[in-house]
């Protein structure tokens, strides 16, 4: 597959005494955009809580961009938007960005640039003096991408980054991750909804803590006859199911 930004290998995770995730094995190429899918409860943000370094009871092999996930040297390398917005509402744009970029380890010399570059990217011209708890849904989920792309990470772990929105404000940020990949980062993108599988160049399909598929979309709609990819993955449920009956 080539070179690799995420290695993933047999990881476990264990949260009040159960295990939420056994045995799993991902990988992220560099440079494309990897689909995180599954339904709620199929261990999607523990995933990316593990490679970004932050969740608990982990074993097995977790490695990002070469390094063991949650190493120093990749505070910068790697951006993390979680579900909730993580910017805080009674500060502006500009002291937001300027604040997770002194996080990054970014001097006050280079702060500037990068937020200029940050607010430019998720095309938030305009609002930069507004305080963020004025905004619009669509403008808060730009400022949340905004605080992990000033760092200019070479990873981007977004859980969930569209729930909420409507569907011009989905499409327009699929739009900016295709071009962020473009520009040739890594994304691991998370949802729920199906349909935004045909954006991804290769899903990573979960259930109950585990990997149902690795596979790309075409192939997904190929291998199972499927129309779109919310039937596509119940087929493979489905296979799954009848599979384990017959074991």
């Amino acid at each position: 597959m080539g070179e690799l930004s995420v290695r993933v290998a047999e990881l476990g995770v264990v949260r009040g005494g159960r295990a939420i995730i056994s045995g799993l094995h991902v990988e992220v190429p560099a440079g494309s955009v990897v689909g995180l899918l599954g339904p709620s409860g199929s261990g999607k943000t523990t995933l990316m809580r593990a490679i970004v370094g932050v969740q608990d009871k982990v074993s097995g092999t977790v490695e990002v961009l070469g390094e063991p996930a949650g190493s120093p040297s990749l505070r910068r390398r790697v951006g993390y938007v979680t579900q909730d917005a993580s910017v805080y509402t009674d500060l502006t744009v500009l002291q937001n960005l300027d604040y997770f970029a002194a996080l990054a380890g970014i001097s006050a010399r280079d702060r500037k640039a990068a937020v200029a570059n940050a607010v430019d990217v998720v095309d938030l011209g305009g609002h930069e003096k507004q305080r963020v708890g004025t905004l619009s849904g669509g403008e808060l989920s730009r400022v949340s991408l905004a605080a992990a792309l000033v760092s200019d990470p070479e990873l981007l772990v977004l859980d969930e980054p569209t729930v909420g929105l409507d569907p011009v404000l989905r499409r327009d940020l699929w739009t900016m991750f295709r071009g962020l990949a473009e520009r040739g980062k890594s994304l691991l993108v998370s949802s729920h909804v199906m349909d935004e599988a045909t954006q991804c160049d290769r899903l990573l399909l979960m259930r109950e803590g585990t990997l149902v598929a690795d596979i790309t979309p075409e192939a997904l709609l190929e291998k199972t006859g499927a129309p779109d990819a919310e039937r596509a993955f119940l087929a493979l449920i489905d296979a799954e199911n009848t599979e384990e009956g017959l074991r």
